[in-house]
C-alpha cells in the first residue's frame, strides 16, 4: 500500500483527500505546518507527497520541496503541489513533478499518484 503525505493546513481539504485516498488503497499521513513536515517525512517515509503552496507557520510549500529533494530518501519521490494561484512555474522549478490549480477534481489524485509512483 503506497503511503502519501499530505502537507496542508486546511483541515477540511486534508480530511476529504485522506478519505478519498484511503478508499483507493493509499495509506495517508499528514502534516499541517511546514516546520513539522520534514521531520514527519523522515519518520513516516512516505512514497509520495501532496503539498500546498501556502502554509501557515511562515514556510512556503516550495521551501519544503527543496528540503525534501535534498534528502536522499526523497530525491525521486513524486511531489504534487497545489495552490489557488497559478504558481506552476515556481512549483516545478522547486522540484514538484506536477502542479494542480485549485479547485481541482480530487478524484484525479489516486490515478495521478499511481501513474507517478509507477514511473519512479
Amino acid at each position: 500500500m503506497p503511503k502519501v503525505m499530505l502537507i496542508d493546513d486546511d483541515r477540511t481539504t486534508v480530511m476529504l483527500l485522506e478519505t478519498l485516498l484511503s478508499l483507493d488503497g493509499f495509506e495517508v499521513v499528514q502534516a499541517a505546518r511546514g516546520s513539522e513536515a520534514l521531520e514527519k517525512a523522515r519518520q513516516e517515509q512516505p512514497d509520495a507527497f501532496l503539498i500546498d503552496y501556502h502554509l501557515s507557520g511562515g514556510m512556503h510549500g516550495t521551501e519544503i520541496i527543496g528540503k525534501l529533494r535534498a534528502e536522499p530518501a526523497f530525491k525521486r519521490a513524486p511531489i504534487i503541489m497545489t495552490s489557488g494561484m497559478n504558481v506552476e512555474e515556481a512549483a516545478l522549478s522547486a522540484g514538484a513533478d506536477v502542479f494542480l490549480l485549485k479547485p481541482f477534481d480530487p478524484s484525479e489524485l489516486p490515478n495521478l499518484f499511481n501513474r507517478l509512483l509507477n514511473a519512479v
